[in-house]
């Protein structure tokens, strides 16, 4: 049985190297989700990611950077991930991020084993999210994770931010809990496991 006074810890991967990136803000709005419903998380946005060297399986030496998200990762119960979708696929920021992982193939929870993971994608059109999604999908059932049944698709350019860039529209607010509360409930089932 998971210790009832346990909190699971969410760690989330996003963001574009521009500032007032859709991406960044919808994530931030999932892990906020996730905090109000007594998670602790950390968010790794565009601006760290931007600061990660591209990587290069089998180096001696990471940097500062690379090892804080590794360990972030290595610690975590659940993860989101969010990608704006460039051209039909995921951005160079986030796939660099999870190639990182590849730092995790020796652990006693490989790569992102019993770990629950949440996506979503963000596009300016409805074709470049469904794409970027099945993407996202594909990558996260190489590293052996968990995507949640529900991953949450934002069209950019019909939906409506608030002037902190939180997403206001109720379908997609409701679309973006909905991520939060299936990495919760999955990362508690795989605790409960351990």
């Amino acid at each position: 049985m998971a210790e009832p006074s346990r909190q699971p810890f969410i760690v989330g991967i996003g963001g574009s190297a521009g500032k007032g990136m859709a991406t960044e803000y919808v994530l931030g709005q999932v892990l906020d989700a996730a905090a109000a419903q007594g998670a602790r998380t950390q968010m790794f946005g565009g601006a760290f990611l931007a600061r990660l060297p591209l990587y290069a399986p089998g180096a001696d030496m990471r940097t500062p950077e690379e090892a804080e998200l590794v360990e972030a990762i290595r610690a975590c119960d659940g993860l989101v991930i969010a990608s704006p979708g460039y051209h039909g696929g995921v951005s160079g920021l986030v796939k660099n991020a999870l190639d990182l992982l590849e730092e995790l193939r020796t652990d006693a929870r490989p790569y992102l084993d019993g770990r629950a993971v949440g996506l979503v994608a963000v596009a300016a059109g409805w074709q470049a999210t469904g794409s970027t999604l099945m993407v996202l999908r594909s990558i996260v059932h190489a590293l052996r994770g968990w995507p949640t049944p529900f991953g949450a698709a934002l069209n950019s350019s019909s939906a409506v931010f608030d002037d902190q860039g939180r997403c206001s529209e109720p379908r997609t607010v409701e679309q973006l809990g909905l991520v939060a509360r299936q990495v919760l409930q999955f990362a508690e089932a795989f605790s409960a496991r351990r």
